[in-house]
């Protein structure tokens, strides 16, 4: 994970609307550890941005989850994979993104065929295995299974936030383990 730096790494919350939320096996977990996700990006300086699926129609993301990142970008769109949007697909190349981390919902549908895509594309990408949600938690373990053997990464958020803070002299460090601790 530390092939990339961090100015190149984006968290990717993929269509964390509240219709979504509510459908997933377990609704208040994938709030609570996307919740973290996010506030671990803030304090790590991570960039953000959120996806919706089709907005005008179901919603945009939860506002608590959007009160924790209020400046990062939010992207609709109508397709499964955030990189088939063509929009969406630019910003993130423009920006100059290498490594994606993904959290939000659906394991089986979105967030999988977005990690094959960039991977297909030559990206970095970290799911982020306690921060990704599904109806049916079996076909979300099959897919991350596949997602880890064709490269990448599928590691609990408080894993990939120690591996990003490198050591405990990071001026984030105390305050993670705090938020690790809130967020248990």
């Amino acid at each position: 994970m530390n092939d990339s730096p961090l100015t190149a790494a984006l968290l990717l919350c993929i269509d964390l609307q509240p219709v979504f939320i509510a459908a997933m096996a377990d609704p208040a977990a994938i709030e609570r550890r996307c919740a973290f996700a996010l506030a671990a990006a803030a304090g790590l300086g991570l960039r953000v941005a959120f996806t919706e699926q089709v907005p005008a129609k179901l919603g945009g993301t939860a506002p608590a989850l959007r009160a924790l990142a209020p400046t990062a970008p939010v992207w609709p769109k109508n397709t499964f994979s955030a990189l088939a949007d063509p929009t969406i697909r630019a910003a993130l190349e423009a920006q100059e993104i290498e490594h994606l981390l993904l959290c939000g919902i659906e394991t089986s549908v979105c967030v999988f065929q977005t990690a094959r895509d960039a991977l297909a594309a030559g990206w970095q990408v970290t799911l982020l295995s306690d921060a990704v949600g599904a109806r049916r938690p079996d076909d979300a373990r099959t897919c991350l299974d596949e997602l880890a053997r064709a490269g990448a990464h599928v590691l609990p958020t408080e894993t990939v936030g120690y591996a990003l803070l490198g050591d405990t002299t990071h001026p984030f460090f105390r305050a993670y383990t705090q938020l690790v601790k809130s967020h248990g």
